[in-house]
């Protein structure tokens, strides 16, 4: 069995974009599973791809507290596809970076995976404990921002992404890729058992 895991992104400075290539890369780690990478700004060559995917993957930078106008620009775009519920029990999930260690990344996590709740899709959060968060922990530390909704990574403002996201960000946004590509391998092949609770 193999699977589908796309990558829509949007990065305004490359920041961004290092991000998603460690998602694809993570995605494309996992046995049966193909991963592509697509910017916003191809999108339009890229719409029957998105079709067949089993799992898409969303990421913007955060810029004043909200995802980037262009990755916006996409969503706004799939209005005919929501119609049609064309993503409906897709596997989905999202990253962010931003400048600041907050940076209020948190609330555009929170507008992909309402996006994707919108399409019926399937989110997938980060099973990863924070990290980072005790005397022993440290920059090196998986999840290092601490987000269970999706991957964050941060990138200083005054550094081209030369400098960033550290490699602790995007060892996380490569956690994130493989963990979809090994829930959408799952999912497709009906591996994914209902709750008791609601086979009574």
């Amino acid at each position: 069995m193999t699977i589908e895991v796309a990558v829509v992104y949007h990065s305004g400075y490359g920041h961004t974009a290092k991000q998603a290539e460690a998602v694809s890369k993570g995605a494309a780690s996992v046995e049966g599973s193909k991963a592509l990478l697509i910017p916003v700004d191809a999108v339009e060559r890229h719409w029957d791809d998105l079709s067949r995917a089993d799992a898409i993957l969303f990421g913007a930078p955060t810029y004043m507290g909200s995802l980037s106008a262009p990755f916006k620009t996409f969503m706004d775009a799939t209005s005919t596809l929501w119609f049609q519920r064309s993503w409906k029990d897709k596997i989905a999930a999202g990253f962010t970076n931003s400048a600041a260690q907050n940076g209020d990344k948190f609330s555009s996590l929170m507008q992909l995976a309402t996006f994707a709740a919108q399409h019926g899709m399937i989110w997938v959060g980060l099973d990863l404990v924070p990290g980072n968060n005790s005397s022993t922990g440290g920059l090196d530390d998986l999840n290092r921002l601490g987000s269970m909704l999706g991957a964050m990574a941060q990138s200083n403002a005054d550094q081209s992404a030369e400098f960033g996201p550290i490699a602790s960000d995007l060892r996380t946004a490569e956690y994130l890729g493989r963990r979809v590509a090994e829930a959408a391998l799952r999912w497709k092949g009906g591996g994914l058992a209902a709750p008791e609770s609601v086979l009574g």
